[in-house]
């Protein structure tokens, strides 16, 4: 996809317990015009993985042409599902092997959505440690952080 803008993609998820209330949250970056855009929210009661995938798909959700996208993430669990198991998922009937047994692709309906809006961009991943002090990521798990914290406040479940 030639002459595409170019954006950066800064997400995070986060819970408190897993399963527990969780939040996501994203960055978003053009940086030729200096442009961003954050984001985030959450859920009462949802996992740590869910949330990753949350804060990626609502991030690019939020794109509004096809873009050149650099991701970064630190979920390992995001990188390796999109570089490694999504092709396999996708051409085995979205089931993945666990033993010699067939079972079902956990969050499926959100590996879809995303499998959904990278067909509309060209992504690149990029991996960052968490808690390492990158300052986007660092952002952006303190806005997701901040997102599932207003479900832990007597009155608010």
């Amino acid at each position: 996809m030639p002459d595409l803008p170019k954006v950066q993609l800064f997400a995070d998820g986060a819970c408190s317990g897993n399963p527990g209330p969780g939040g996501w949250a994203f960055v978003l970056r053009h940086p030729a015009s200096g442009k961003e855009m954050e984001r985030s929210g959450g859920v009462l009661e949802t996992t740590n993985n869910r949330m990753e995938l949350t804060a990626v798909i609502e991030g690019l959700g939020a794109l509004k042409q096809p873009s050149d996208v650099e991701l970064i993430v630190d979920s390992q669990y995001v990188g390796k599902g999109l570089s490694e198991w999504l092709a396999k998922w996708k051409a085995n009937g979205w089931r993945r092997r666990e033993g010699s047994k067939w079972a079902e692709v956990k969050n499926e309906e959100l590996w879809r959505k995303l499998d959904e809006l990278c067909a509309k961009h060209n992504i690149r991943f990029t991996h960052v440690r968490g808690h390492s002090g990158h300052p986007e990521n660092e952002r952006c798990d303190e806005l997701a952080v901040a997102a599932y914290q207003k479900f832990l406040r007597p009155g608010n479940v």
